[in-house]
C-alpha cells in the first residue's frame, strides 16, 4: 500500500517536469522567433497563414492592416441614388435604420442607374450603436446605394454620436414637399368626385325597362 503511494507521487512529480518543460520549450521557441520582424503581407496572398512567424507592429493610425473588400463595417448611404424604398428598415434585425419619407406628386430626378425617384428622403438614420453587422439591409436594396465601408474606427465617448444622418433635406424643404403632396391629394380628389347637377343629384338613375311576360292561355 506504502509503495502504490510512493509510486503514484513520484509519477506525478515526473508529469509535472514533463509539462512544464514542454510549455516552456515552446515560450522559448516564440522568444527566439520573436528576433526577426514579419512582413507584412495581405489577405489574399499565397501562404498568408504560414507566415506567422516573428513580430508584427503596426504604427497606427499611421499604418493600418489592409481590410478585405467584403468586410463588414460602417454603414454608408449614397442618398442621391436612393428611391425610399424602406426595405432596408423592414429587413433590420436590430431596427437601427430610421426613414421618414415624403412622397412626390411627381418624379422629380433619378438614381444612377436610372430608377425615377418619387419619394423624398426626409429623414434617413443609422445607429450604428444597435448594428450587428449582419449586412443584410446592403442585400435588399434595389440600388445598391447602402454599402458597408472599410471605416472600422468610429469609436468616441458619446453615444449618440454613433446616430449617422444621410438625408440633406431642411425642416423647411420637409413642409413644402408634404404641403405640395398634401395639396395633390386634395385636387386629386375633388376631381374624382362625380359632378353634381341643379337637381341636386349626382346623375340620374337609368330608367328601369319593364321585363316582357308573356301573356298565359285564359282556361275556359
Amino acid at each position: 500500500m506504502v509503495v502504490d503511494e510512493l509510486m503514484s507521487y513520484f509519477l506525478n512529480i515526473s508529469d509535472s517536469i514533463k509539462t512544464t518543460f514542454k510549455g516552456m520549450a515552446l515560450s522559448i521557441l516564440y522568444f527566439f522567433n520573436a528576433r526577426k520582424k514579419r512582413q507584412k503581407k495581405y489577405l489574399t496572398d499565397e501562404n498568408y497563414h504560414e507566415k506567422a512567424g516573428g513580430i508584427f507592429t503596426v504604427q497606427y493610425p499611421k499604418e493600418s492592416i489592409p481590410i478585405p473588400d467584403n468586410g463588414r463595417y460602417q454603414l454608408h448611404n449614397e442618398i442621391d441614388d436612393c428611391i425610399v424604398c424602406d426595405k432596408c428598415a423592414k429587413i433590420c434585425p436590430v431596427d437601427c435604420i430610421n426613414i421618414e419619407p415624403v412622397r412626390s406628386p411627381e418624379v422629380f430626378g433619378q438614381t444612377s442607374d436610372g430608377t425615377p425617384l418619387r419619394i423624398h428622403a426626409a429623414k434617413f438614420d443609422i445607429d450604428m450603436s444597435k448594428c450587428c453587422f449582419c449586412g443584410l439591409c446592403t442585400v435588399v436594396c434595389p440600388t445598391e446605394c447602402l454599402t458597408m465601408t472599410k471605416e472600422f474606427d468610429f469609436s468616441t465617448s458619446d453615444i449618440l454620436d454613433h446616430n449617422f444622418s444621410f438625408s440633406k433635406m431642411n425642416e423647411q424643404e420637409i413642409a413644402e414637399k408634404k404641403k405640395a403632396f398634401n395639396d395633390y391629394q386634395q385636387q386629386k380628389a375633388k376631381t374624382a368626385l362625380p359632378a353634381i347637377g341643379s337637381s341636386g343629384l349626382a346623375s340620374k338613375k337609368p330608367a328601369i325597362k319593364p321585363v316582357f311576360k308573356p301573356k298565359m292561355p285564359k282556361k275556359k
